[in-house]
Protein backbone atom coordinates (compact mmCIF):
# COMPACT_ATOMS: atom_id res chain seq x y z
CA UNK A 1 0.00 0.00 0.00
CA UNK A 2 1.24 3.68 -1.41
CA UNK A 3 -0.58 7.17 -1.00
CA UNK A 4 -1.99 6.32 -4.04
CA UNK A 5 -3.54 2.95 -3.02
CA UNK A 6 -4.94 3.96 0.07
CA UNK A 7 -6.38 7.32 -1.54
CA UNK A 8 -8.12 5.33 -3.97
CA UNK A 9 -9.09 2.62 -1.95
CA UNK A 10 -7.37 -0.04 -4.21
CA UNK A 11 -5.00 -2.72 -3.97
CA UNK A 12 -2.72 -2.69 -6.82
CA UNK A 13 -0.98 1.03 -7.92
CA UNK A 14 -2.25 0.56 -11.75
CA UNK A 15 -4.72 3.07 -13.13
CA UNK A 16 -7.06 2.22 -16.27
CA UNK A 17 -6.55 5.56 -18.66
CA UNK A 18 -9.73 7.11 -19.98
CA UNK A 19 -10.50 5.82 -23.42
CA UNK A 20 -13.20 8.70 -24.65
CA UNK A 21 -16.04 7.10 -26.72
CA UNK A 22 -14.77 3.31 -26.49
CA UNK A 23 -15.10 3.10 -22.82
CA UNK A 24 -17.43 0.65 -21.55
CA UNK A 25 -18.45 -0.97 -18.37
CA UNK A 26 -17.00 -4.59 -19.19
CA UNK A 27 -13.37 -3.55 -19.26
CA UNK A 28 -13.95 -0.56 -16.42
CA UNK A 29 -15.40 -3.26 -14.17
CA UNK A 30 -12.76 -5.87 -14.75
CA UNK A 31 -9.52 -3.70 -13.78
CA UNK A 32 -11.29 -2.92 -10.52
CA UNK A 33 -12.15 -6.55 -9.87
CA UNK A 34 -8.53 -7.16 -11.01
CA UNK A 35 -7.34 -4.84 -8.45
CA UNK A 36 -6.63 -1.54 -10.27
CA UNK A 37 -8.87 1.48 -10.74
CA UNK A 38 -10.93 1.30 -13.67
CA UNK A 39 -12.04 4.28 -15.44
CA UNK A 40 -15.24 5.34 -17.87
CA UNK A 41 -14.01 7.70 -19.96
CA UNK A 42 -16.37 10.26 -20.89
CA UNK A 43 -15.15 11.64 -24.02
CA UNK A 44 -18.38 12.83 -26.04
CA UNK A 45 -20.84 10.86 -25.03
CA UNK A 46 -24.19 12.54 -23.87
CA UNK A 47 -25.30 12.22 -20.38
CA UNK A 48 -27.58 9.47 -21.08
CA UNK A 49 -25.32 7.00 -22.51
CA UNK A 50 -23.19 7.78 -19.29
CA UNK A 51 -25.07 6.62 -17.05
CA UNK A 52 -25.81 3.64 -18.59
CA UNK A 53 -22.30 2.66 -18.77
CA UNK A 54 -22.10 4.02 -14.25
CA UNK A 55 -25.20 2.13 -13.76
CA UNK A 56 -24.34 -1.66 -15.83
CA UNK A 57 -20.36 -0.06 -14.20
CA UNK A 58 -21.63 -0.82 -10.69
CA UNK A 59 -23.59 -4.25 -11.15
CA UNK A 60 -20.61 -5.46 -12.20
CA UNK A 61 -18.50 -4.53 -9.18
CA UNK A 62 -18.31 -3.24 -5.49
CA UNK A 63 -14.91 -1.44 -5.89
CA UNK A 64 -13.92 1.90 -6.98
CA UNK A 65 -13.56 2.98 -10.20
CA UNK A 66 -13.76 6.66 -11.82
CA UNK A 67 -15.09 8.66 -14.35
CA UNK A 68 -12.50 10.90 -16.53
CA UNK A 69 -14.30 13.95 -17.66
CA UNK A 70 -12.36 16.28 -20.70
CA UNK A 71 -13.49 19.35 -19.34
CA UNK A 72 -12.64 21.19 -22.54
CA UNK A 73 -14.19 18.41 -24.65
CA UNK A 74 -18.01 17.65 -23.42
CA UNK A 75 -20.27 20.83 -22.97
CA UNK A 76 -22.38 18.66 -20.41
CA UNK A 77 -19.65 18.83 -17.81
CA UNK A 78 -21.87 19.86 -15.26
CA UNK A 79 -24.72 17.40 -15.78
CA UNK A 80 -21.97 14.86 -16.13
CA UNK A 81 -20.39 16.02 -12.10
CA UNK A 82 -24.12 15.73 -11.07
CA UNK A 83 -24.48 11.91 -12.54
CA UNK A 84 -21.24 10.91 -10.30
CA UNK A 85 -22.75 12.44 -7.34
CA UNK A 86 -26.38 11.05 -8.33
CA UNK A 87 -24.51 7.04 -8.77
CA UNK A 88 -21.79 7.92 -5.58
CA UNK A 89 -18.63 7.49 -8.13
CA UNK A 90 -16.02 7.77 -5.52
CA UNK A 91 -13.37 9.50 -8.23
CA UNK A 92 -13.00 11.76 -10.79
CA UNK A 93 -10.61 12.19 -13.21
CA UNK A 94 -10.18 15.43 -14.92
CA UNK A 95 -8.44 16.02 -18.15
CA UNK A 96 -8.07 18.12 -21.49
CA UNK A 97 -8.98 21.68 -19.90
CA UNK A 98 -8.31 23.88 -16.66
CA UNK A 99 -10.15 21.33 -13.61
CA UNK A 100 -9.95 24.23 -11.08
CA UNK A 101 -13.69 25.70 -11.30
CA UNK A 102 -14.63 21.81 -10.57
CA UNK A 103 -12.70 20.47 -7.83
CA UNK A 104 -14.45 22.38 -5.04
CA UNK A 105 -17.82 20.88 -6.10
CA UNK A 106 -16.32 17.25 -6.22
CA UNK A 107 -14.34 17.97 -3.10
CA UNK A 108 -17.65 18.99 -1.13
CA UNK A 109 -19.03 15.88 -2.21
CA UNK A 110 -16.14 13.63 -1.26
CA UNK A 111 -15.09 12.71 -4.50
CA UNK A 112 -11.41 11.67 -5.21
CA UNK A 113 -9.73 14.26 -7.66
CA UNK A 114 -7.10 13.20 -10.01
CA UNK A 115 -5.49 15.93 -12.98
CA UNK A 116 -3.93 14.35 -15.77
CA UNK A 117 -1.23 16.72 -16.41
CA UNK A 118 1.62 17.37 -19.43
CA UNK A 119 3.98 19.84 -17.85
CA UNK A 120 5.34 20.27 -14.41
CA UNK A 121 3.62 24.02 -14.75
CA UNK A 122 0.18 22.44 -15.32
CA UNK A 123 1.29 19.53 -12.20
CA UNK A 124 2.23 22.74 -9.62
CA UNK A 125 -1.68 24.67 -10.71
CA UNK A 126 -3.30 21.26 -10.66
CA UNK A 127 -1.89 20.89 -6.63
CA UNK A 128 -2.82 24.78 -6.13
CA UNK A 129 -6.36 24.27 -7.02
CA UNK A 130 -6.80 20.63 -4.84
CA UNK A 131 -6.28 17.84 -6.58
CA UNK A 132 -5.39 14.75 -5.16
CA UNK A 133 -3.09 12.62 -7.21
CA UNK A 134 -1.69 14.31 -10.39
CA UNK A 135 -1.33 11.71 -13.66
CA UNK A 136 1.69 12.45 -15.77
CA UNK A 137 1.28 11.64 -19.55
CA UNK A 138 4.32 11.72 -21.81
CA UNK A 139 3.96 12.14 -25.45
CA UNK A 140 4.30 7.80 -25.52
CA UNK A 141 0.43 7.63 -24.89
CA UNK A 142 -2.45 6.99 -26.98
CA UNK A 143 -4.45 9.38 -28.47
CA UNK A 144 -4.80 12.70 -27.93
CA UNK A 145 -1.54 14.01 -26.18
CA UNK A 146 0.15 17.91 -25.54
CA UNK A 147 1.71 19.43 -28.15
CA UNK A 148 4.85 19.73 -25.58
CA UNK A 149 5.46 16.83 -26.45
CA UNK A 150 7.52 15.64 -23.50
CA UNK A 151 8.60 11.89 -22.97
CA UNK A 152 7.39 10.20 -19.78
CA UNK A 153 10.50 9.57 -18.53
CA UNK A 154 11.57 13.10 -18.76
CA UNK A 155 8.76 14.54 -17.11
CA UNK A 156 7.77 12.32 -14.06
CA UNK A 157 10.63 13.26 -11.85
CA UNK A 158 10.46 16.92 -12.70
CA UNK A 159 7.14 16.66 -11.82
CA UNK A 160 8.09 14.70 -8.68
CA UNK A 161 10.31 17.46 -7.68
CA UNK A 162 7.71 20.34 -7.96
CA UNK A 163 4.65 18.63 -6.27
CA UNK A 164 4.01 17.78 -2.76
CA UNK A 165 0.97 15.00 -3.77
CA UNK A 166 0.91 12.18 -5.16
CA UNK A 167 1.90 11.03 -9.09
CA UNK A 168 1.38 8.83 -11.47
CA UNK A 169 2.97 8.20 -14.33
CA UNK A 170 1.37 7.59 -17.88
CA UNK A 171 2.32 6.57 -21.21
CA UNK A 172 5.16 3.93 -22.11
CA UNK A 173 4.17 1.33 -19.65
CA UNK A 174 2.55 -2.23 -20.09
CA UNK A 175 4.53 -4.60 -17.73
CA UNK A 176 6.26 -4.59 -14.65
CA UNK A 177 9.19 -3.35 -15.70
CA UNK A 178 7.48 -0.34 -16.88
CA UNK A 179 5.72 0.32 -13.40
CA UNK A 180 9.33 -0.59 -11.21
CA UNK A 181 11.01 2.50 -13.54
CA UNK A 182 8.13 4.90 -12.96
CA UNK A 183 8.10 4.09 -9.04
CA UNK A 184 12.13 4.68 -9.17
CA UNK A 185 11.38 8.10 -10.85
CA UNK A 186 9.02 9.29 -7.85
CA UNK A 187 5.55 8.03 -8.77
CA UNK A 188 3.49 5.80 -6.91
CA UNK A 189 1.46 4.33 -9.79
CA UNK A 190 1.30 4.12 -13.12
CA UNK A 191 -1.42 4.68 -15.91
CA UNK A 192 -2.41 2.44 -18.55
CA UNK A 193 -4.59 2.35 -21.76
CA UNK A 194 -2.77 0.32 -24.30
CA UNK A 195 -2.31 -2.98 -22.29
CA UNK A 196 -6.12 -3.08 -21.20
CA UNK A 197 -7.22 -2.99 -25.13
CA UNK A 198 -5.72 -5.90 -26.10
CA UNK A 199 -7.27 -7.95 -23.50
CA UNK A 200 -9.80 -10.42 -23.24
CA UNK A 201 -12.69 -8.22 -21.23
CA UNK A 202 -12.14 -5.39 -23.63
CA UNK A 203 -15.41 -5.31 -25.98
CA UNK A 204 -13.16 -3.77 -29.17
CA UNK A 205 -12.61 -5.46 -32.36
CA UNK A 206 -10.47 -8.30 -32.86
CA UNK A 207 -8.83 -6.22 -35.87
CA UNK A 208 -7.52 -3.54 -33.08
CA UNK A 209 -6.23 -6.53 -30.71
CA UNK A 210 -4.45 -7.69 -34.04
CA UNK A 211 -2.87 -5.07 -35.09
CA UNK A 212 -1.16 -3.89 -31.37
CA UNK A 213 -0.18 -7.41 -30.32
CA UNK A 214 1.64 -7.51 -34.32
CA UNK A 215 2.71 -3.83 -33.68
CA UNK A 216 6.57 -3.00 -33.94
CA UNK A 217 8.47 -0.58 -32.21
CA UNK A 218 7.57 1.84 -34.61
CA UNK A 219 4.16 1.03 -35.65
CA UNK A 220 2.88 4.55 -34.05
CA UNK A 221 2.46 7.90 -35.72
CA UNK A 222 1.29 11.36 -34.55
CA UNK A 223 -1.50 13.19 -36.63
CA UNK A 224 -2.41 16.95 -36.20
CA UNK A 225 1.57 17.89 -34.75
CA UNK A 226 1.53 20.81 -37.87
CA UNK A 227 -1.97 22.00 -36.24
CA UNK A 228 -0.90 21.48 -32.20
CA UNK A 229 -3.18 18.80 -32.10
CA UNK A 230 -1.21 15.81 -31.13
CA UNK A 231 -2.71 12.37 -31.34
CA UNK A 232 -0.68 9.06 -31.51
CA UNK A 233 -2.17 6.11 -33.82
CA UNK A 234 -1.61 2.93 -34.89
CA UNK A 235 -0.09 3.61 -38.52
CA UNK A 236 -3.26 2.57 -41.03
CA UNK A 237 -4.30 3.55 -44.17
CA UNK A 238 -6.95 6.71 -42.53
CA UNK A 239 -4.10 8.01 -40.56
CA UNK A 240 -1.91 7.79 -43.22
CA UNK A 241 -4.44 10.23 -45.31
CA UNK A 242 -4.89 12.39 -42.61
CA UNK A 243 -1.08 12.87 -42.58
CA UNK A 244 -0.81 14.01 -45.87
CA UNK A 245 -3.95 16.02 -45.89
CA UNK A 246 -1.88 17.78 -43.44
CA UNK A 247 1.15 18.12 -45.96
CA UNK A 248 -0.86 19.56 -48.37
CA UNK A 249 -2.40 22.44 -45.92
CA UNK A 250 -5.24 21.12 -43.76
CA UNK A 251 -6.86 23.63 -41.74
CA UNK A 252 -7.59 23.34 -38.29
CA UNK A 253 -11.26 23.09 -38.55
CA UNK A 254 -10.90 20.32 -41.08
CA UNK A 255 -8.68 18.15 -38.84
CA UNK A 256 -11.33 18.75 -35.95
CA UNK A 257 -14.00 17.67 -38.42
CA UNK A 258 -12.15 13.90 -39.58
CA UNK A 259 -10.66 12.90 -36.07
CA UNK A 260 -13.76 13.16 -33.91
CA UNK A 261 -14.32 10.09 -31.52
CA UNK A 262 -17.13 8.59 -34.34
CA UNK A 263 -13.37 7.80 -36.33
CA UNK A 264 -11.97 6.35 -33.08
CA UNK A 265 -14.68 3.92 -32.81
CA UNK A 266 -15.17 3.27 -36.47
CA UNK A 267 -11.54 1.69 -36.07
CA UNK A 268 -11.22 0.47 -32.46
CA UNK A 269 -15.00 -1.05 -32.53
CA UNK A 270 -15.36 -1.93 -36.41
CA UNK A 271 -12.16 -2.89 -37.47
CA UNK A 272 -11.91 -0.19 -40.04
CA UNK A 273 -8.74 1.50 -40.51
CA UNK A 274 -9.84 2.49 -44.25
CA UNK A 275 -12.26 4.86 -42.65
CA UNK A 276 -11.21 5.76 -39.41
CA UNK A 277 -8.08 5.07 -36.78
CA UNK A 278 -6.76 3.46 -33.48
CA UNK A 279 -5.35 5.31 -31.37
CA UNK A 280 -2.40 3.28 -29.65
CA UNK A 281 0.41 4.30 -27.32
CA UNK A 282 4.03 3.55 -28.35
CA UNK A 283 4.06 0.54 -25.90
CA UNK A 284 2.08 -1.45 -28.58
CA UNK A 285 5.44 -3.20 -29.61
CA UNK A 286 5.52 -4.55 -26.29
CA UNK A 287 2.68 -6.20 -26.05
CA UNK A 288 2.32 -9.70 -27.61
CA UNK A 289 -0.64 -11.47 -25.95
CA UNK A 290 -4.05 -11.33 -25.57
CA UNK A 291 -4.48 -12.04 -21.60
CA UNK A 292 -7.53 -11.26 -19.27
CA UNK A 293 -7.13 -8.06 -17.35
CA UNK A 294 -6.38 -10.06 -14.12
CA UNK A 295 -3.52 -11.48 -15.52
CA UNK A 296 -2.42 -8.39 -16.80
CA UNK A 297 -2.60 -6.84 -13.74
CA UNK A 298 -1.27 -9.75 -12.08
CA UNK A 299 2.10 -10.56 -13.89
CA UNK A 300 2.81 -7.21 -13.56
CA UNK A 301 3.21 -7.31 -9.95
CA UNK A 302 5.26 -10.30 -9.73
CA UNK A 303 7.57 -8.73 -12.83
CA UNK A 304 8.30 -5.83 -10.69
CA UNK A 305 8.81 -7.54 -7.86
CA UNK A 306 11.39 -9.66 -9.28
CA UNK A 307 13.17 -6.81 -11.08
CA UNK A 308 13.60 -5.41 -7.77
CA UNK A 309 15.01 -8.22 -6.70
CA UNK A 310 17.06 -8.64 -9.32
CA UNK A 311 18.22 -4.87 -9.25
CA UNK A 312 18.92 -5.15 -5.36
CA UNK A 313 21.44 -8.05 -5.79
CA UNK A 314 23.68 -5.96 -8.47
CA UNK A 315 26.96 -4.98 -7.08
CA UNK A 316 27.40 -1.27 -6.95
CA UNK A 317 30.53 -1.34 -4.81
Amino acid sequence: MNRVTTLLGIEKPIIQGGMGNISNALLTSAVSEAGGLGTIGVGTMNVSTIEEIILETKTRTDKPFAVNIPVSVNPDVEKILDLVIKHAVPIVSLSAGNPAPHIPFLHKNNVKIIVVTASVKQAKKAQEAGADIIVVEGVEAAGINSPFETTTMTLVPQVVDAVSIPVVAAGGIADGRGLLAALALGAQGVQMGTRFVATEEAPFSYEYKRRIIDASDNSTIVMGRSLGRVRRVLDGNYAKSILLKEKNGLTLSQYEKITTEDYHCKGALEGNEHEGFMNSGQIAGLIQSIPTVKEVIDSIMVECKQQLKNISQLDFS
